[in-house]
């Protein structure tokens, strides 16, 4: 009996103890801060703010030039955000919604909405000008054909619904995308990588061989894979952007399947931006097109190819080095990619060199 009284005094004087010098602890704001931004979720931007704060209170001892130095930002911004800011609400780093206080109305009435349905089931074939004209017709006022294509859109009243739905689809795709013409290019090594897949069959087998070219220097890379999947993809992007030192800005693709998914979370991850090669138009890619014909002509055809990916990637490495360093390439006045690569590859004022994570 006293041997557990003994226990459980010891037990409290223990608990005391180390709550006292829990108390006695400094208390550290900062590091509290951020774990309330765990915490709260608070978006990314937020988060970025509050290293903002942090910096200025601790390495930088409340000097508001050298914080916005440090992160090269207006001092009209840092102040912005330092004054709005409370320690015990977070949230208030967050950015204000930018929606508007009084939002549209919907322009069209009930009965018109109504009226179009009727029109729009009896002739499903005819277009919005013709049926804002039938309408005026029938009911004497004019309506918007803006307004016939809304209820059309909003009760789904197609011919052929999925095939709608389908070519809808397709065509925001298609406007998301930034085409490579839209791109002006520059003439210096890592401005622009192009990409493409080749497709072997051998004996019944597929293989599929990914090759890349930069568009200056003509330093190429290429790699087999069993599959053409988007995560394989992602893997040959991040060989290539080492390969050129982390120095690409910009990549060129097809429309194929293999360049999207796991390869845009690739770009992203990168920062790279990401463009496309028109709708069968294979001239917008013209100089890894060259180099795939290069690459049949003098190394597959030349009794160099197997289905076994291991071996293949090792002979196909050996070339690539020969091709890189020894070869001479009459793009580059007869000088090999590594030596037009030295000459030229330098970091230009307007483009900061940048360190990005490479995956493997």
């Amino acid at each position: 009996m006293i041997t557990s009284l003994y226990l459980i005094k010891h037990m409290v004087y223990e608990n005391y103890t180390r709550s006292i010098a829990y108390l006695r602890s400094p208390f550290d704001k900062h590091a509290n801060w951020k774990k309330q931004a765990e915490l709260l979720g608070l978006s990314k931007e937020a988060k970025q703010r509050l290293e903002w704060l942090i910096y200025y209170e601790t390495k930088a001892n409340k000097n508001a030039s050298q914080t916005c130095r440090h992160f090269s930002m207006a001092p009209k911004v840092f102040y912005t955000w330092k004054n709005r800011f409370d320690g015990k609400n977070l949230r208030l780093l967050e950015s204000k919604s930018k929606a508007p206080i009084k939002k549209r109305r919907r322009a069209i009435t009930p009965e018109e909405e109504s009226r179009i349905v009727a029109l729009r089931k009896q002739h499903i074939r005819w277009g919005k000008m013709k049926m804002a004209r039938l309408y005026k017709n029938i009911y004497g006022s004019s309506i918007s054909s803006w307004k016939v294509q809304y209820t059309i859109q909003k009760y789904h009243l197609y011919y052929h619904p999925k095939k709608n739905t389908i070519l809808q689809a397709k065509r925001k795709r298609n406007q998301s995308k930034k085409r490579i013409t839209e791109l002006t290019k520059k003439p210096f090594p890592g401005y622009l990588i192009a990409l493409d897949t080749l497709v072997i069959h051998w004996n019944g087998t597929k293989r599929y061989i990914l090759t890349a070219i930069d568009t200056v220097s003509k330093i190429a890379f290429a790699r087999m894979y069993t599959t053409k999947s988007s995560r394989n993809a992602a893997d040959f992007l991040g060989r290539m952007v080492y390969l050129l030192d982390d120095s690409v800005l910009n990549t060129l693709n097809d429309n194929g399947s293999e360049f999207h998914k796991e390869f845009i979370s690739a770009c992203e991850k990168l920062r790279l931006t990401q463009y496309w090669s028109r709708v069968h138009t294979p001239t917008d890619n013209p100089m890894d097109e060259r180099f795939n014909r290069t690459l049949k002509e003098e190394f597959i055809q030349l009794g160099n190819y197997t289905d076994d990916v291991l071996l293949f990637n090792q002979r196909l490495t050996e070339w690539l080095v020969e091709y890189t360093f020894v070869r001479p390439h009459q793009a580059l006045g007869y000088e090999t990619p590594w030596e037009f690569y030295q000459k030229t590859a330098h970091v230009l004022p307007m483009y900061s060199s940048r360190t990005k994570p490479c995956f493997f």
